[in-house]
């Protein structure tokens, strides 16, 4: 079984196409036809994908505004509800009645 197996992935790899290998054109010597060909590739690689590039950055773009609405929202709800000044003023006002009371006697 092991022998059938080591065959057919030694097969498969025979069977396999030449992949393309990456070339720094600042080190090869290329011609401008080439330098041509290679920029066209480029751009139509980029015009396919740029579809799926634009609705994912449309979308991540209205995830963090609909993040920063509701943390801005949520600020303001958060502190329109605090009277901890008001609690304050009141205790205030409260101990300055009652000095007032203890020291008019």
């Amino acid at each position: 079984m092991a022998d059938a197996s080591a065959s057919g992935a030694a097969g498969s790899e025979a069977r396999k196409a030449p992949v393309a290998q990456r070339i720094d054109p600042a080190r090869e010597k290329l011609s401008p036809a080439q330098l041509h060909f290679m920029r066209q590739v480029e751009l139509t690689q980029w015009q396919k994908t740029l579809p799926q590039r634009r609705s994912r950055n449309i979308l991540t773009g209205l995830s963090i505004g609909a993040l920063v609405l509701a943390i801005y929202g949520y600020t303001f709800y958060s502190v329109s509800q605090e009277r901890f000044l008001d609690d304050l003023e009141d205790k205030a006002k409260a101990a300055r009645v009652k000095a007032a009371g203890t020291s008019s006697p």
